[in-house]
């Protein structure tokens, strides 16, 4: 009876564990594989978390736990909706030709870009047709924003959550329409709602690169 007694704790026991293992964590939620997650959420450094290729705003949203909301909640669309999709890598990525409203507080997600010739900036920036050195406080911005190159040579004033900010020139367009080609170095439209900075803006402003987004507020300087 004792033995039995044994065997049916042991079999509970490796039933509890396979329920835990089996769980769907949430944003910042533990995880080890896709499957961990929830949803469109993925598996990030070992938390539950917003997928940056395909654009999901869950976590961010602040409508999973671990969202920012407060004071850096995510953009509205204005009436910003995509126009189309674009297929490759096996996604669908949506194509904006518009972004939110510019305010004198307007709601963005930082990336990073190099900038620099042979970086996952792609082609020469779209405004002076050149290369640029990551050290220097540079940007890209979604289509919208860089409103057919009415920005470039402009300066912006990003500030992060830690309340450090920096002034970066406008170089280059983060095109939300075209991409994974060779003029955006394979990589997928941009969402309409980025500021893509140099390695120069995100220690301007005492960030870790290593993150890949952080949510900011910018305006025109």
């Amino acid at each position: 009876m004792a033995k039995l007694a044994c065997l049916v704790s042991f079999f509970f026991l490796v039933l509890s564990l396979l329920s835990l293992s089996q769980a769907i964590s949430l944003c910042s939620g533990p995880c080890q594989t896709l499957n961990d997650c929830q949803g469109q959420l993925i598996c990030i450094n070992g938390q539950c978390s917003d997928d940056p290729d395909v654009g999901t705003r869950i976590c961010s949203s602040g409508s999973g736990s671990g969202g920012d909301g407060g004071k850096f909640p995510p953009s509205s669309s204005d009436g910003c909706e995509a126009f189309g999709k674009l297929h490759c890598k096996g996604k669908s990525f949506p194509q904006f030709k518009c972004s939110p409203r510019v305010t004198s507080s307007t709601r963005a997600i930082l990336t990073n870009n190099d900038f620099s010739k042979g970086g996952d900036g792609g082609d020469p920036s779209e405004c002076d047709g050149k290369f640029h050195h990551n050290s220097q406080p540079i940007v890209a911005l979604s289509t919208g924003w860089y409103n057919r190159g009415s920005r470039c040579g402009q300066k912006i004033r990003i500030t992060a959550r830690n309340g450090r900010s920096v002034l970066a020139k406008v170089v280059d367009e983060c095109d939300s329409i075209n991409g994974c080609d060779k003029a955006h170095a394979h990589q997928p439209p941009c969402r309409n709602n980025i500021v893509d900075g140099s390695n120069g803006v995100w220690h301007a402003l005492g960030l870790d690169i290593n993150v890949g987004e952080e949510p900011v507020i910018w305006s025109d300087a």
